[in-house]
């Protein structure tokens, strides 16, 4: 998905662009999760796609919350001051998925064909823990930046988009 093009040929606003990237997140994710529990049905992809799919989306969320807290938040911070303590708390949140993410990475870098269900099932639990943060942490996230993202004016982010606002191409199923 590429950002959305105002009729001015400017780039959407970044809090726009936060949404879409978030919107991508969870919809990979919810897949993901769909993957597993095809997988336990009985239906699903050999474990090498499982794993494929669950690394490929580890990483683009470990890179979006990294380039929040390199780029985005060190800006924000400096032109609205008032958001430190709200920026702080989502900094601790994104420890707190990385964490998640890790124990994911950890349960399924091992997976092969004869994954069993107690590993598939322990792969879930995790997702399904990483789903509730993840939902909340965006909602908050949203519901706190997107209006100072929206008006910033960074040529810089404009010319080449930071990180966090990068959407890898579509995960493996």
């Amino acid at each position: 998905m590429q950002p959305r093009i105002e009729p001015t040929g400017r780039l959407a606003a970044f809090g726009t662009q936060l949404f879409e990237v978030h919107h991508w997140l969870r919809e990979e994710l919810s897949r993901l999760r769909d993957n597993v529990d095809a997988f336990l049905d009985g239906e699903g992809g050999r474990p090498r796609e499982l794993r494929a799919h669950c690394l490929t989306f580890c990483a683009a969320l470990e890179r979006h919350h990294t380039g929040e807290d390199q780029n985005a938040f060190p800006t924000l911070a400096e032109e609205f001051p008032a958001l430190r303590p709200t920026l702080e708390k989502l900094q601790e949140d994104h420890h707190l998925v990385a964490g998640i993410l890790r124990r994911i990475e950890a349960l399924v870098g091992d997976l092969d064909a004869d994954l069993d269900e107690t590993e598939a099932e322990r792969v879930r639990r995790e997702l399904d823990g990483l789903s509730a943060i993840v939902e909340s942490h965006f909602s908050f996230e949203e519901r706190q930046i997107v209006e100072a993202l929206n008006a910033l004016k960074d040529p810089g982010w404009e010319q080449s988009k930071p990180d966090f606002l990068k959407m890898p191409g579509s995960a493996p199923a």
